[in-house]
């Protein structure tokens, strides 16, 4: 019995049917073509706008054979740690090194990361065999006296997880009602609830020193003298190890490191990525575990075994000289209803990301990510059998981080009796002008060159011919907050846009890496989606504008309703929405929810992600450098069992990036009133605007409603003043350029 189950496997890969699905897929791809062959056989009867309409379409029916490359093959991973913890004892499981970063205690409230550090300490998995590392970019005192604070409650908190088997292991999760039973079995014994109400009153007091520190900065009873008169963009190296194992104990309390690298005026920092080849580093010295798993401040441990599942994956069979790293979903806590902002990526991870998953595997979303070390070290698959004496020579002059990725590469992981003990020397590795002369972020590490460091390096990984697993198990293995405003999401937006964008024309480019490496060519067409999200912008805006221009000026576009090409767009427009709607329902998402997605994603293209396209274009003129942008983290409300009743209403502030979406709105109001008023001039040929492009206006103007609500809201949900001026300026230019057109 014993010889059966150590020979079933640690995880299967499961395809999915969709016969049905690519059956669409083809059926859409065929309209869109016999559309472009009607603008091609008509090209010469007609200007500009038809040309233009002919580009625009030739480009919506590429990024259509971008999808259906990328979903054509659907698979999903199942793992069994059931099987691993028979195969594997405990105290012999792999060691693996937690990472956390946090860049700004304002935007990222402590308490926030507190929570993260606290359910990462608790997993089920042997507490000798992990270490949890915090970068703090911010340099921020209080995030510092946070994780004090959180240590002593740690030492109550993960007994007590592990006790009761409590499964939610974010204590302000847990916390967050009065059901005792809550996440925590069947167990409702008057002893359990005494530990229960004890606990929550320790994490209450938790909760009241944080928040008491952060409104008397200048009272924070803790040693604090490392932060004396500091400046979070120029100071020394801080590192403190705030806990350690010292008994190795395997129910005892993870090791525990604070860090804030050094960061000086004159020296690029290279924002997260810079970060996390510190901790690479720093940890290498301290503990050098052969696995990494590394998660923003805001995504805690919703599931206590994703240590475990990731283990099966990265442990299975072949995944030795396969998989290279395992991403989980990245799923919501507290989402709005409906998903008013479009980010919560349901149907994205249902469909999208599985699809990448049956080719090289999912690209490496930043987040809830587990790696193999020696990969991040710059190991190539067909070296993996091989000692590679190059690479300790690339990573710096510290002869003990030499002989520690030395030992990494030959999978030994030779950590220190403590981990204090390696102090002195990790100071060294995380002083600012250490890189200097290395490898790191060109060939070691996380790469620099994008704001968007996590895909570029999982794109550098899987052209080395590594693969990677995407995981999604129930529960959730993380849950973050998603950006629950307008400023806070087209932030973000933009930030990806600009980042993919720089990846897509650098050397580090996916064609050039099918070409010139081992990136395959499916895995290619995958990575195109996703890295011309910036691109997209400006087909999409060309083709907004379309409708108004032949409004205005008594033209058209589109097929006129006597021709039968009109009900080849017509059924194009029907059969795609209805498509995407079945995807949203069959996801367990509702038809609101749908809508909003679709509204959301005209309005993010040729907003957030129009500015990341003029962002890059402006470094690449060497005008501007891009920045790396830290999104708000919003601290759930679940708790106080309020409920905004303004939650799902759009926000505006005073940034430009709300300009281009309120001139489109403006513009194509304009052009329903001429419409509606019969102000347009006599038709060239008889051939004047018509249903279709009525009917597009209506649709555009529907889809930025947030923005028609804006123009008449207050407070934060209206549109500032100064932004409808720039918009109604950029509405009478265009006025004017179609007036030009009449005229000439």
């Amino acid at each position: 019995m014993a010889n059966a189950t150590t020979s079933l496997p640690l995880f299967e890969k499961i395809p999915r049917k969709n016969t049905i699905q690519r059956g669409f897929d083809i059926i859409i791809f065929f309209l869109l073509l016999l559309l472009l062959v009607y603008r091609l056989y008509f090209l010469n009867h007609y200007g500009f706008i038809w040309i233009l309409a002919f580009l625009c379409e030739s480009w919506f029916t590429f990024t259509w054979v971008l999808v259906i490359s990328t979903k054509w093959t659907l698979v999903d991973y199942n793992t069994y740690p059931d099987r691993l913890l028979q195969r594997v004892p405990e105290v012999e499981l792999p060691s693996v090194d937690m990472f956390v970063t946090t860049a700004d205690p304002v935007l990222e409230p402590p308490i926030i990361t507190v929570n993260t550090v606290l359910s990462l300490l608790a997993v089920d998995y042997p507490s000798h065999k992990l270490a949890c590392y915090v970068s703090d970019d911010g340099c921020s005192p209080l995030t510092y006296y946070s994780l004090v604070e959180a240590s002593k409650f740690a030492k109550l908190w993960v007994p007590f997880c592990n006790k009761y088997n409590v499964q939610v292991r974010a204590p302000f999760r847990y916390f967050s009602g009065d059901d005792f039973t809550k996440s925590s079995g069947s167990d409702t014994s008057s002893n359990f609830q005494q530990e229960w109400k004890r606990m929550k009153d320790e994490y209450e007091q938790l909760c009241v020193k944080i928040e008491d520190a952060v409104q008397n900065q200048n009272i924070v009873p803790c040693d604090l003298t490392a932060f004396s008169e500091i400046d979070s963009k120029n100071h020394p190296t801080i590192l403190k190890v705030i806990w350690e194992n010292k008994e190795g104990l395997l129910d005892g309390l993870p090791g525990l490191v604070y860090l804030s690298r050094e960061k000086r005026p004159n020296h690029s920092h290279r924002y997260k990525a810079g970060a996390m080849n510190v901790l690479t580093r720093v940890s290498g010295l301290m503990t050098n575990a052969p696995y990494m798993l590394n998660v923003d401040c805001d995504m805690y441990a919703n599931n206590p075994k994703i240590v475990l599942y990731a283990m099966c994956l990265l442990l299975g069979s072949n995944s030795e000289k396969e998989i290279a790293f395992v991403q989980f979903t990245q799923a919501f806590y507290d989402g709005l209803k409906d998903d008013p902002y479009g980010n919560q990526l349901v149907a994205v991870r249902e469909y999208m990301a599985c699809g990448f998953s049956g080719l090289q595997g999912f690209f490496y979303g930043g987040t809830g990510c587990f790696h193999r070390r020696k990969v991040i070290y710059g190991l190539q698959l067909d070296n993996i059998d091989s000692v590679n004496e190059e690479i300790p020579k690339r990573v710096g002059s510290s002869k003990e981080l030499m002989k520690s990725v030395s030992h990494a590469l030959k999978g030994k992981t030779n950590s220190p009796d403590h981990l204090s003990n390696s102090i002195d020397t990790a100071y060294q590795v995380a002083s600012c002008g250490y890189e200097h002369g290395t490898s790191w972020g060109r060939q070691l590490g996380w790469l620099y060159g994008s704001t968007t460091e996590d895909i570029l390096t999982g794109l550098r990984i899987h052209s080395k011919g590594w693969k990677s697993a995407f995981l999604s198990p129930n529960p959730q293995g993380f849950l973050g907050c998603a950006p629950s405003g307008g400023p806070a999401t087209m932030t973000q937006q933009k930030r990806w846009a600009t980042g993919l964008l720089e990846v897509l024309l650098s050397k580090d480019c996916p064609i050039l890496a099918t070409l010139f490496a081992k990136l395959h060519w499916r895995q290619c067409l995958a990575y195109l989606w996703v890295f011309t999200w910036g691109l997209r912008s400006i087909p999409e805006l060309c083709y907004a504008f379309l409708p108004a221009y032949c409004i205005i000026t008594n033209s058209h576009f589109l097929p006129k309703v006597q021709e039968q090409a009109f009900y080849i767009a017509l059924v194009v427009f029907v059969i795609y929405h209805l498509y995407t709607l079945s995807e949203y329902l069959r996801a367990g998402l509702s038809v609101r929810s749908w809508w909003n997605n679709q509204r959301m994603a005209r309005i993010t293209t040729m907003t957030a992600w129009l500015f990341g396209f003029l962002s890059v274009i402006l470094k690449l003129l060497r005008i501007s450098e891009t920045v790396f942008e830290v999104t708000k983290k919003d601290k759930s409300t679940s708790s106080n069992g309020t409920h905004d009743v303004d939650a799902g209403r759009f926000t505006f502030d005073e940034s430009p990036i709300f300009v281009p979406g309120a001139t489109i709105l403006m513009v194509h109001l304009t052009a329903l009133v001429v419409s509606l008023l019969n102000l347009q001039p006599p038709a060239h040929n008889g051939l004047g605007s018509g249903l279709g492009e009525v009917l597009c206006s209506v649709w555009l103007v529907l889809c930025f409603w947030p923005f028609l609500k804006g123009l008449f809201g207050k407070g934060k949900h209206g549109i500032p003043l100064s932004t409808i001026c720039k918009s109604a300026a950029l509405v009478l230019l265009f006025l004017h350029l179609c007036r030009m057109t009449i005229m000439g």
